[in-house]
C-alpha cells in the first residue's frame, strides 16, 4: 500500500516575521528553510523512485526542488494547491489579524464549509480547488501494480483542512495539532477511502482530548 505524504513547506521570511503569506508567488525559503527541505529527504533514505509534487508558490516549490535534488527525482508543480487565500488579511502580522484567521478556519473545523475570510476564500472554495488535484494524483500513482509514493510539498493550512476532509478527523484533533515546518500528514488510501496513518509526530489512535496547541506561525 503507497502512501500520499502531504508535507509543509520549509521555514520562510513571512513564517519568522508571522506574516500571512498566501498570494502567489510569496516568500521563500530562509536558509534554515532550505536546510529543512534537505534535512527531509535525508531523513528519508529508502524512498525509492518517489514522486514529488508541490503548489505554485514559491516556497513549496524550492521545498520541493531541494528535496528532489536529494533524491535525484523532478518537481511536478501542479495548480490548485497554494494556501487558503486570506484576502483582506494578506501581509499583515497583528494580532487582531490572526485573530480573524483563526477564528475563520474555526468556524470552518466546525462544519460552517461557507465562512470566508474577507475578500478571501472559503472552505468550499478550497475544497473546490484542492480536492480534485488530490484525486487526480490518487488516479495516478497511488492504486495498480505500479503505485508509488507520493510527496506532495504544499501549505499548513490547507493541508490539515483537507486531511482532516479526506479522513473524518475529529475537529477537535486537527485544531490542536498543527504542522511545523516540513511536519507532514501521511494518507493511505483503500476502497474505504482515506486512513491518517501519521499525522505531524502523532500516530493512531489518534486521541481528542488534547488541549489546541500554541503555534507562533498562524499558517501552521
Amino acid at each position: 500500500m503507497t502512501t500520499l505524504h502531504l508535507v509543509r513547506h520549509g521555514e520562510t521570511t513571512s513564517n519568522v516575521l508571522q506574516r500571512l503569506d498566501t498570494a502567489l508567488p510569496g516568500a521563500g525559503l530562509t536558509d534554515f528553510g532550505a536546510r529543512q527541505a534537505v534535512r527531509y529527504a535525508l531523513e528519508r533514505p529508502d524512498a525509492e523512485t518517489p514522486i514529488l509534487i508541490s503548489s505554485a508558490a514559491r516556497r513549496a516549490q524550492q521545498t520541493a526542488e531541494l528535496i528532489g535534488s536529494v533524491w535525484g527525482v523532478p518537481n511536478d508543480v501542479r495548480d490548485g494547491l497554494f494556501e487558503v487565500q486570506v484576502g483582506d488579511l494578506e501581509d499583515q502580522t497583528s494580532e487582531d489579524a490572526h485573530k480573524v484567521f483563526g477564528a475563520t478556519v474555526r468556524s470552518w473545523f466546525s462544519g460552517d464549509t461557507a465562512a470566508r475570510i474577507p475578500g478571501g476564500e472559503s472552505l468550499d472554495d478550497v475544497y473546490a480547488r484542492y480536492l480534485p488535484v488530490i484525486d487526480a494524483i490518487a488516479e495516478e500513482y497511488l492504486s495498480g501494480p505500479n503505485a508509488r509514493e507520493v510527496h506532495l510539498v504544499s501549505h499548513g493550512a490547507a493541508i490539515r483542512l483537507v486531511a482532516a476532509h479526506l479522513v473524518g478527523m475529529p475537529a477537535e484533533f486537527a485544531l490542536a495539532h498543527h504542522l511545523k515546518n516540513t511536519g507532514s500528514i501521511e494518507l493511505t488510501r483503500t476502497p474505504d477511502g482515506w486512513t491518517c496513518e501519521r499525522w505531524g509526530q502523532e500516530l493512531p489512535p489518534f486521541h481528542t482530548d488534547d488541549e489546541p496547541e500554541f503555534a507562533r506561525d498562524p499558517m501552521g
